[in-house]
């Protein structure tokens, strides 16, 4: 049986971080995934400049250029430190060139205001596991399959309404990830459970934003498709983060047609986490 591979992205060295097997992107093997960037860039921005009492609620990465599995590091500045609010910049580099950049807003958590307002009536559900207490295989699910929650992606390549659910692995080795972090790394998924049809992911999504109302509390996160949208090889789409007490966030991508090197999770495909939970 092989040994498992680290159950992290990167691996902090003196130098930089530097990527592991599971940050290697489905789009190629020379390339480091979305959750990877996004869960790095989220590490980051949260370590350094969200103060106590303050909630990240905002962060938006924009991935304009496909970094490499090499050597990474990460530029940040604060832009405003205010009372109630903090906003700060990210930037990913490799070999000196900008890949990926990120701003990232605090907001200083405080009483609800009166009165009461409108909300959707129906919650994300969860599938009906045991509670994890570390990552796991992700489960997904969609409304065009007959076998419900699986851990087998395949079984949803479709056009039905997709979901997922999972404990993320952590963004560096040797640290769990925070809240924010696994919302980071599980949201950039959006672009997946929204892109995802019948002939497999055939756009490449060229953004990420989370908006979070509240930490997730633990580190199960599922992620359900809202709407997909697209015209002209230009796609919107927009996911709910929820957990096991409701939804707590909105995300949001856009994406360009990528057809000729589509992903596709048919028959006989199988997702890194499966191969390595064996």
């Amino acid at each position: 049986m092989d040994k498992l591979p680290p159950l992290a992205f990167f691996e902090a060295t003196p130098d930089g971080f530097e990527p592991l097997p599971f940050a290697q992107s489905a789009w190629s093997p020379t390339m480091i995934n979305g959750p990877a960037v996004c869960g790095l860039l989220a590490r980051e921005l949260e370590n350094q400049f969200c103060p106590a009492g303050f909630l990240p609620s905002r962060l938006t990465v924009d991935m304009f250029r496909a970094p490499q599995k090499k050597r990474t590091t990460v530029l940040t500045k604060v832009v405003r430190e205010g009372n109630r609010i903090v906003v700060a910049d990210a930037v990913l580099q490799q070999d000196g060139q900008d890949m990926a950049r990120a701003t990232a807003i605090f907001l200083k958590q405080s009483e609800q205001p009166p009165g009461e307002r409108w909300t959707r009536a129906e919650a994300p559900q969860p599938p009906d596991v045991p509670p994890a207490d570390g990552p796991t295989v992700p489960w997904w699910n969609s409304s065009d399959s007959a076998e419900g929650w699986t851990n087998r992606i395949r079984d949803h390549q479709n056009d039905g309404h997709k979901k997922m659910w999972q404990t993320p692995i952590s963004a560096v080795l040797g640290e769990a990830p925070s809240s924010f972090v696994g919302a980071a790394i599980i949201g950039e998924s959006t672009s997946l459970l929204t892109n995802w049809g019948t002939e497999g992911v055939g756009f490449i999504n060229a953004d990420l934003t989370i908006a979070l109302a509240r930490p997730a509390e633990g580190l199960e996160i599922g992620l359900e498709a809202d709407n997909h949208i697209s015209v002209d090889g230009v796609a919107v789409g927009s996911a709910t983060l929820f957990d096991r007490q409701g939804a707590f966030g909105t995300c949001v991508v856009t994406a360009l047609a990528n057809a000729q090197r589509a992903v596709n999770f048919g028959k006989g495909y199988r997702h890194p986490a499966e191969i390595a939970a064996q």
